[in-house]
């Protein structure tokens, strides 16, 4: 009995592979275009800066989290 139990557990992790297999593919299956013609396409590209990139905020947030960790330090101490 235990034998069946294994082989069903096997067999449901067999199909589970399977069917997640053929869904990726499913998935990135794209449709071909086979009549001639030409395509065109046009391009415009912005740049942006991400606040998280600027080191000016990079330093502002080391110094606060340092100001923070001091006061949870000083916090802790008892005073006599």
């Amino acid at each position: 009995m235990e034998t069946i139990t294994t082989l069903k557990s096997k067999a449901g992790a067999l199909f589970s592979a399977i069917f997640v297999l053929f869904m990726s593919a499913f998935s990135f299956a794209q449709e071909t275009k086979t009549g001639g013609g030409t395509v065109t396409t046009e391009q415009t590209t912005t740049t942006t800066t991400e606040w998280y990139a600027n080191p000016t905020y990079i330093i502002i947030g080391a110094v606060v989290l340092i100001v923070i960790i001091a006061l949870i330090a000083r916090g802790g101490r008892e005073r006599d």
